[in-house]
C-alpha cells in the first residue's frame, strides 16, 4: 500500500497507476495529485485507489491549530527561544 498526503510530485502517477493495476500494489491512498484539478490522471481510472480533495487544513479545528502555532512560533521567536528551527550553524 501507498499513503500520500504531502505532495503531488512525489509520486510517479503513472507508475503508481501501472502498480495497481497490475497488482504489483495493493492499494493507495492520495489526497494530493501532481497537478490539481488532474482530470488527465491515470489513477482516476486505476484499481483500489482511494482519492481524496486535498483539504485536510481547511477544517475549522485545524485553521485554529494553524494560527495557535504561528502565534506561539512569534512569541517564542520573539522572547529569543525560536521554536522548530531548521537552519541552525
Amino acid at each position: 500500500y501507498l499513503i500520500n498526503t504531502a505532495r503531488g510530485p512525489l509520486v510517479n502517477e503513472e507508475d503508481l497507476a501501472d502498480a495497481l493495476n497490475n497488482g504489483r500494489l495493493a492499494g493507495a491512498g492520495l489526497d494530493v495529485l501532481g497537478i490539481e484539478p488532474n482530470t488527465d490522471s491515470p489513477l482516476l481510472l486505476a484499481k483500489n485507489v482511494l482519492l481524496s480533495p486535498h483539504r485536510a487544513w481547511s477544517a475549522k479545528e485545524a485553521r485554529a491549530r494553524l494560527m495557535d502555532q504561528a502565534f506561539e512560533n512569534l512569541r517564542n521567536w520573539h522572547l529569543g527561544k525560536p521554536t522548530h528551527v531548521v537552519n541552525l550553524p
